[in-house]
């Protein structure tokens, strides 16, 4: 075989980013959004999944997060700490990611997560946020623009709502206020609302009542090259009003998704 044609070897970056093996599927499948252009894209919705505080995966990761805090540790790589049963058990992060304020990269490679927390505001010092592969994750909070640092974003892009390359649409929030009138926020369901519970605004960090809460879609280009869509959970319309303008190419102005909402075409890149 002559020199021109062998084949070239790529190191694997994300190797340590992962556990051990182990029997069982590290991840759940998901068919939310079709994988290809020419398919009309279904109707989306939340992930209803509940976090098991019972699983041992969720154990073991609220010791590792305890460490790191401890520690102050710069890399975060907690699933390269769980089997693959274990990751399997994790569909959220919890709370106590706050604690984690002097994290500059926070790798979940391959996850079976299908939430981030706003918590994750509170990490102050993240740079780089890697939840490469972890195709269940279709979308993240707004309080991730809290992040003053955050530069370097490794998402799979085809997995997120509104994404340019396949536009799949947003879910439907309930209707500003009304959804929530005569309801707590502490106890909700996930496949309706995206969260288990929410209690203060997205935008201004006040606590929010059942009947003041507005929940919007706005994609705005958070770190590096990515758009993110995000999930903003606000106490007013003046906080709906305050938020900024979303990225060139996607919907400019926030909405409440559904499959009316009119997204630019399909395929092209935004600059």
């Amino acid at each position: 075989m002559s020199e021109e044609s062998t084949p070239q070897v790529f190191s694997n970056r994300w190797a340590d980013a992962v556990g051990s093996g182990g029997r069982g599927s590290p991840r759940d499948l998901c068919g939310c959004i079709e994988q290809t252009s020419t398919k009309p894209q279904r109707t989306t919705r939340f992930h209803g999944e509940r976090q098991d505080t019972t699983a041992p995966g969720w154990i073991r990761l609220l010791e590792l997060v305890e460490e790191a805090a401890a520690d102050e540790r710069e890399v975060f790589k907690p699933l390269a700490e769980l089997t693959a049963d274990q990751r399997r058990q994790v569909v959220t992060l919890p709370p106590t990611i706050a604690e984690l304020t002097s994290v500059k990269h926070l790798v979940l490679y391959g996850s079976n997560l299908v939430r981030i927390p706003p918590e994750i505001g509170a990490m102050r010092s993240l740079e780089e946020f890697t939840p490469y592969t972890s195709y269940r994750l279709h979308w993240f909070p707004y309080e991730i623009t809290r992040c003053p640092g955050l530069r370097r974003s490794t998402v799979s892009t085809r997995a997120l709502y509104g994404n340019y390359k396949l536009r799949p649409p947003f879910p439907l929030l309930p209707a500003a206020a009304a959804g929530a009138q005569g309801m707590g926020l502490e106890d909700l369901d996930p496949g309706v609302w995206g969260a288990a519970a929410i209690r203060t605004c997205s935008v201004c960090d006040r606590h929010i009542d059942a009947g003041n809460l507005r929940q919007v879609w706005v994609s705005l280009r958070t770190s590096g090259a990515d758009v993110l869509p995000l999930l903003v959970n606000a106490c007013s319309t003046t906080c709906v009003e305050a938020l900024p303008e979303p990225a060139e190419g996607y919907v400019q102005t926030p909405h409440t998704g559904g499959p009316g909402v009119e997204q630019p075409p399909a395929g092209r890149r935004p600059r």
